[in-house]
């Protein structure tokens, strides 16, 4: 006669060696997937293509981890530029003003001496496409490119020899070429017209209405001849240097973008997470996801996963003479060992960047443990089977 214990222990190592296939499920099995499938690309290797490295997070490390890609352009890198001489340009409304001594000369008839100076004012004109003006006596002028006292003493040499002892003042009535663009997330998008005075950066978004983003979240990118720079509208405020003068078709394009991490895994919540700030620590990131599980996750293994720079990496030590590939960047794990006595100081260093993903892997007890229960409610409640093998 079989005993319980004879019964029940047989019958357990089956439903070991069976694996997963007697395991409770729902949806189809992987094999009838695949089995019934017309056609298919299987890969039956445990990683997917991708060459990565891992690297576990220390304070000889910490230093040499790169930050977001927007912290390479943290600076607009011309704060020590003074006021930007305006230039006209091609769409520019000016008008031109010739003085002469006394009148009876080219501009003053002898009638004239009656008017309040001795003066001629010449109808206003726009700057043609190819930036000229044109100014009776002295021939067509190349204005555009050029300051107008710049214009006022060309067109004064070409008048000396023929008017009595001009002045010239040129003046804009309109100014359309010495403007900036604002664009984005501000109240009133649109142009600026620039000043003798100087118009920086923080005056030009005033000048929009504002941002309509929260601060923390909100970036400002100047474009400037074909390069452009963005900088944390925080950093703007706080650091005077980097409210720098705006030059003559600069653009200004305002983003509210807020940074975000993803989370899953044991932790005790699951999803897309938004910084809410400009930094977010990896300690502050454990926090919004209610941190590590209790009785379920490992410590020890809370992954980062990102991509790293080739430079920072070897600057790291890391050793990547079998990376077969040639990317700038990366595929790299970050591994953080919440076990450590220090590691609250080296987290609360070690910054998120955007876009990260944290994983945070099972223990091995709950994986064991998660079987176990598995199995016990095929041949029986644990308590049932552990009596039947006391009993034995």
């Amino acid at each position: 006669m079989r005993t319980p214990f004879q019964t029940v222990v047989p019958f357990t190592l089956a439903v070991i060696l069976s694996g997963c296939a007697m395991l409770p499920g729902s949806g189809p099995r992987e094999p009838n997937i695949h089995a019934n499938a017309t056609a298919s690309l299987k890969n039956d290797k445990s990683t997917l293509g991708y060459e990565y490295v891992v690297v576990d997070v220390t304070r000889s490390v910490l230093p040499l981890v790169s930050l977001d890609r927007e912290d390479e352009f943290r600076t607009f890198g011309a704060a020590r530029q003074g006021v930007p001489s305006l230039r006209l340009g091609p769409g520019d409304i000016v008008r031109v003003t010739v003085f002469e001594s006394q009148t009876g000369g080219l501009f003053l008839p002898e009638e004239a001496g009656v008017r309040p100076g001795n003066f001629v004012q010449l109808p206003p004109q726009r700057i043609d496409q190819d930036g000229r003006i044109t100014v009776p006596f002295a021939g067509i002028i190349q204005a555009a490119g050029q300051t107008p006292a710049a214009v006022e003493s060309t067109i004064r040499q070409r008048l000396l020899d023929r008017a009595i002892e001009p002045e010239v003042a040129v003046e804009i009535v309109e100014q359309n070429f010495s403007r900036v663009s604002v664009v984005g997330d501000v109240s009133s998008t649109g142009v600026i017209p620039l000043r003798e005075g100087g118009v920086r950066v923080l005056e030009a978004i005033a000048s929009a209405g504002g941002i309509i983003g929260e601060t923390t979240s909100t970036y400002v990118t100047l474009r400037r001849g074909g390069q452009s720079a963005k900088v944390a509208y925080n950093n703007i405020t706080n650091n005077p240097a980097e409210n720098i003068f705006l030059a003559p078709g600069d653009v200004l394009e305002v983003s509210d973008e807020d940074k975000t991490f993803f989370a899953f895994g044991a932790t005790g919540l699951v999803g897309n997470f938004r910084f809410a700030a400009e930094n977010v620590t990896l300690n502050e990131a454990v926090a919004r996801v209610a941190s590590l599980q209790e009785n379920q996750a490992d410590p020890r293994q809370v992954l980062i996963y990102r991509t790293e720079s080739r430079y920072a990496l070897k600057r790291m030590g890391v050793d990547l003479s079998e990376y077969k590939g040639h990317e700038h960047e990366i595929p790299t794990i970050y591994r953080a060992n919440y076990r450590a006595p220090d590691i609250f100081f080296l987290a609360n260093q070690f910054q998120m960047r955007d876009d990260d993903v944290i994983f945070v892997t099972n223990a091995a007890s709950v994986e064991f443990n998660r079987f176990f229960n598995n199995a016990t409610s095929l041949t029986g409640q644990p308590l049932q089977v552990r009596s039947n093998i006391e009993n034995f």
